[in-house]
């Protein structure tokens, strides 16, 4: 490839780059950091496990448009923390919702008394 025009220096080019990593220049260096899990602290850890327990014990009771609800929003916020580390306030107000309106549930399943009680419902 041909540089600027009228010189006589290479050229690059440089395509579809998303995903990648790639350095430039004599004392560049390319550091890659893809596909590292974000940090999570252990109440998270826990709160993740509980979550991912309650959607497994939601497929084991009759569906309604309650649970589908609820599964949706779990699945949100285990996608949230595994891809940032974290569950923002916002998510965690609105898991805290809609396990109070399904305080049946929450006899039913220990799955959802734990992630309810990770959450600070009934504290």
């Amino acid at each position: 490839m041909a540089g600027a025009p009228g010189t006589n220096e290479p050229g690059v080019s440089v395509g579809n780059v998303s995903g990648s990593t790639f350095a430039i220049g004599s004392h560049a260096r390319a550091v890659s950091h893809h596909g590292t899990a974000p940090d999570r602290d252990a109440a998270t850890e826990e709160l993740l496990a509980a979550v991912r327990e309650l959607r497994a014990d939601l497929t084991r009771v009759r569906g309604t448009d309650r649970t589908a609800e609820l599964d949706a929003a779990l699945a949100e916020t285990e996608e949230e923390i595994t891809g940032t580390g974290r569950a923002a306030p916002t998510r965690r107000q609105r898991l805290r919702e809609l396990l109070a309106d399904s305080e049946s549930l929450l006899s039913v399943l220990s799955s959802a008394g734990a992630v309810a009680g990770l959450l600070g419902i009934g504290s």
